[in-house]
């Protein structure tokens, strides 16, 4: 499994048979790679996968769906909402269950936060907030929280999936902030790989990971702390 980051709460996830887009916002992020282009990242993609409805993590998921007919995993709200945009291939799903694309599977898990884009004057509504959990034959199971604060029953995501490799939102004002994400982390889970994200974007968040990684005190070892565009193998 190949993890690259591509700034904000962006990740492509290469695994044998299928090449995953999680929350594809690259025209806007602030700190997408200048060197790269949407149409780069999105070569070969044959999965978009979308936590939840804003826009700062829908991002340009419409266009490389239509671009390149990947399947759209996500809440039925928004696999509806997509529909509308003239997305036709689809796999909508909610909270609990998994489903089986064959290369890997998939679940959704709560997340603490909201979901919603906006359009036309006002809020459209996409359905709640996700985590994702997806699990590939003789692979680590990898667990993106999405955008959330932290919350009890993240033991029960532990119990249940058993993830090894975390990708978790530390920014702070719309998610867990370092020493929050760092207790989630340390009380909820025993990750081989911590992978920060949802900083170091918007001037109105966490431009570092510094107090993340330092709250974890002796985990910090397992960060993979990634610049944007950078990949590593798990």
């Amino acid at each position: 499994m190949k993890l690259t980051w591509y700034g904000h709460s962006a990740f492509k996830i290469e695994i044998d048979g299928a090449l995953i887009l999680v929350d594809p916002f690259l025209t806007g992020n602030p700190s997408f790679p200048e060197e790269l282009s949407a149409e780069e990242v999105a070569e070969g993609v044959t999965h978009v996968v979308l936590t939840h409805g804003h826009d700062d993590h829908i991002g340009d998921s419409v266009e490389i769906l239509q671009k390149t007919g990947a399947q759209l995993i996500s809440n039925f709200e928004i696999c509806m909402w997509a529909t509308r945009q003239g997305i036709e291939n689809i796999n909508p799903m909610n909270t609990g269950g998994m489903v089986d694309t064959g290369p890997f599977k998939l679940a959704l898990t709560n997340a603490v936060h909201s979901s919603s884009k906006q359009g036309e004057g006002e809020a459209i509504y996409l359905g709640n907030p996700h985590g994702v959990i997806i699990e590939v034959p003789g692979q680590k199971v990898l667990y993106h929280m999405g955008d959330t604060d932290i919350f009890s029953d993240m033991a029960l995501i532990n119990e249940i999936y058993r993830p090894m490799i975390g990708i978790v939102p530390i920014g702070d004002r719309f998610t867990m902030g370092g020493k929050v994400a760092a207790m989630a982390c340390r009380k909820f889970f025993n990750f081989d790989t911590i992978v920060p994200c949802h900083y170091g974007s918007f001037p109105i968040i966490d431009q570092t990971a510094d107090s993340f990684i330092s709250a974890l005190g002796e985990d910090a070892g397992k960060v993979e702390q990634l610049a944007p565009g950078g990949s590593f193998q798990v």
